[in-house]
């Protein structure tokens, strides 16, 4: 019996679903090194970024009112292989425990070959992802330390194709992921809320592969209605998923609209052409070719884009109505943060948290 989970531990010779040394291998070989510049520029965007990323966080604890007496930990200016191993890392410290405890690992070689060729897979996904993601916190890496990592090569790229101040651009970026920095580490239970609800769905995907077949049916027919892949995925869901994922859905929407709300609010004071940046960038999360555009929806990506609207509009409406210190209450426990339906609607969660 593991005497963490309550429930029967795997054989010995048992495997997880993802090899995640595979993905991380796979992932940083095929991902790319970045754009071709000289030393001294490298060197100056690696310099630059890890110091806007202490500054970045002054001016987010300044406007959100959060993480006062905290310590501002370095980022970690690293990249593209190196943000691939970091996330395997990461997605392999969040999924693990989960796994363990159910019944999804495979005995014996073929267990092994399977989650080798998931971990190819993975890797994939994570080569694509390492040559556009341009920053990640990441609370569960390092032992449930976090670290935030920042991809020099990629905003480098992305501020060259943009045409944009090199400075401002930098010091945005940094504003955005260190919200999601302060948002982990200022609310204390927000990382063990969002580990257990991940291990919540993932328990229940034995039963959605099972019924999978059964219900495609149905999926086919409704795929017209949903909401791209992600409407796609859903109808596969168990209830039990459904509403696990409906509160993932519902945090990841709030955390990137309001990272992508401060990153805006800190203002022209701190980011002379926030308003040039905003519009380019924003143009650049819509753009790209056939291929990329099928890889975006396959990962989901567009849907996530998505979520920084949703959860933006939410944040401003909120603020708007009880100001920020109104709005922090979404912070104060689990059962005050916005439903997904209230993120739609979000005078449904001011009567219910403010009367």
């Amino acid at each position: 019996m593991d005497t963490l989970t309550g429930q029967d531990a795997p054989p010995a010779d048992a495997h997880p679903l993802v090899d995640w040394s595979v993905a991380a291998t796979t992932g940083a070989m095929l991902v790319g090194g970045g754009p071709d510049v000289s030393r001294e520029v490298a060197d100056k965007a690696v310099a630059q970024l890890g110091e806007f990323a202490t500054v970045a966080e002054r001016h987010v604890r300044d406007l959100t009112g959060l993480g006062e007496g905290l310590p501002i930990p370095d980022a970690a200016v690293v990249d593209r292989r190196a943000w691939v191993r970091s996330a395997a890392a990461g997605l392999d410290a969040l999924t693990s425990g989960a796994l363990a405890s159910t019944s999804h690992n495979r005995n014996g070689p073929a267990g092994r070959l399977l989650a080798g060729g998931a971990g190819v897979q993975t890797g994939l996904a994570l080569a694509f992802l390492g040559s556009k993601v341009l920053g990640q916190y990441d609370p569960f890496a390092r032992g449930g330390e976090g670290v935030l990592l920042l991809v020099a090569p990629n905003i480098v790229q992305a501020e060259h194709a943009m045409d944009v101040e090199s400075d401002d651009f930098r010091l945005w970026v940094c504003l955005h992921e260190c919200t999601h920095r302060l948002q982990f580490s200022a609310v204390d239970w927000l990382a063990g809320y969002f580990a257990d609800e991940v291990g919540r769905f993932i328990a229940g995907i034995d039963d959605t592969a099972a019924r999978s077949l059964n219900r495609l049916p149905d999926v086919i027919r409704n795929a017209k209605h949903a909401d791209g892949t992600l409407g796609v995925f859903e109808a596969l869901q168990s209830p039990q998923q459904r509403e696990s994922f409906d509160r993932l859905i519902a945090v990841s929407t709030l955390l990137e609209g309001h990272a992508d709300f401060v990153m805006d609010e800190v203002g022209p004071d701190v980011v002379p052409s926030v308003a040039s940046i905003r519009r380019k960038f924003t143009e650049r999360r819509k753009g790209g070719g056939m291929l990329d555009r099928i890889l975006r929806a396959l990962l989901g990506i567009d849907a996530k884009i998505k979520q920084y609207e949703r959860g933006s509009r939410f944040t401003k409406h909120v603020v708007a109505e009880v100001g920020m210190t109104g709005f922090n209450e979404v912070w104060r426990a689990p059962e005050t943060l916005p439903t997904r339906d209230e993120i739609s609607d979000p005078d449904v969660w001011l009567r219910r948290v403010h009367g």
